[in-house]
């Protein structure tokens, strides 16, 4: 049996840790990132895949800074490294010494969206497809060779939620279909086609900002690629309103962009954007309040977000 340690921090990673578990392979060790504060009372919270480590009785390693204290991971003397959405690259010690080498699960159809947000952009971009991408790890961020991939489809319903869900499942999978083959010598690496990478970092505060001058399909495609988190905000009075759902109206208005130009039946609020067409806007949250429908805002503030509203601003 070969003897893997696993390498994850999110949500992202515990499904694919879990379908190693359940089809019997040796996890010798977890290593994820340390607890961190969360919430206003800053409770020190584990990291999910730590939870799902202890939950099987896998030892976990959790240092702050991986390229300074490895060596209880080469001293292990792992088969091979798997790591999915570690937060880290690996320092290169590490990337030589397991027979096996270290294998990347990557939210992307490499060499398209490199880094640490490719779910946000492949539907920030508008893209209809993504998919998953095993790799093997370098010393450069997501450039190595490509074990297996596999397409998934995003639907114009999607939104990043469903769509980790989506992709941490198809990761599980393919891991599972990729091990065995990898440990027959049975795959032929490909090399990337570095002159096509893309790059997806991080998401900004600044991108979080919905710009009503871009066109409707645009903006609807920010509130998805935003959703559950960081999620886009406008500003109402000065102040940020987040946008939690809204639906894309192809009709024609004669607003200016980000004006409320109608509230069908008090169920959403419609915002013209820089095509002339518009966004409804079903779910928001205004500052000072908690999430809520449209319909359950207007019921409590009539007076607020009428026909006419203006909404918008930039961070100062």
């Amino acid at each position: 049996m070969k003897k893997i340690v696993f390498m994850g921090t999110p949500d992202f990673s515990v499904p694919i840790l879990r379908s190693l578990v359940e089809d019997g392979y040796n996890i010798a060790l977890v290593v994820t990132q340390p607890d961190r504060p969360k919430g206003r009372k800053k409770i020190m919270t584990p990291p999910p895949v730590k939870l799902e480590a202890i939950n099987h009785n896998i030892p976990v390693f959790q240092p702050e800074k991986l390229a300074d204290n490895y060596q209880e991971i080469i001293d292990l003397q792992p088969d091979i490294i798997v790591t999915a959405a570690y937060g880290q690259l690996l320092p290169k010690p590490l990337l030589t010494k397991p027979e096996f080498g270290c294998i990347n699960v990557h939210a992307s159809l490499l060499p398209e969206l490199r880094g640490g947000a490719p779910i946000h952009h492949a539907i920030l971009q508008g893209k209809t497809d993504t998919g998953i991408t095993i790799m093997y790890m370098v010393e450069k961020l997501d450039a190595g060779d490509i074990l297996t991939q596999e397409k998934v489809a995003i639907t114009d319903n999607d939104n990043v939620g469903t769509m980790h869900d989506k992709l941490a499942k198809t990761g599980a999978d393919l891991l599972l279909n990729t091990l065995p083959r990898l440990f027959r010598n049975e795959i032929i690496p490909v090399q990337q086609d570095h002159e096509k990478s893309t790059f997806a970092s991080n998401i900004k505060r600044e991108q979080e900002i919905i710009n009503w001058n871009r066109s409707n399909k645009e903006i609807y495609n920010q509130i998805r690629g935003l959703y559950p988190w960081p999620v886009a905000f406008t500003f109402y009075q000065g102040k940020p309103m987040k946008i939690w759902s809204a639906e894309l109206d192809n009709n024609e208005y004669n607003g200016v962009p980000g004006e409320i130009v109608d509230s069908i039946n008090k169920e959403s609020l419609v915002v013209v954007c820089g095509n002339k067409q518009a966004v409804k806007l079903t779910e928001i949250q205004v500052a000072g309040k908690k999430r809520m429908t449209v319909k359950a805002f207007l019921l409590g503030s009539p007076d607020r977000l009428q026909v006419g509203t203006k909404l918008g601003g930039t961070l100062d």
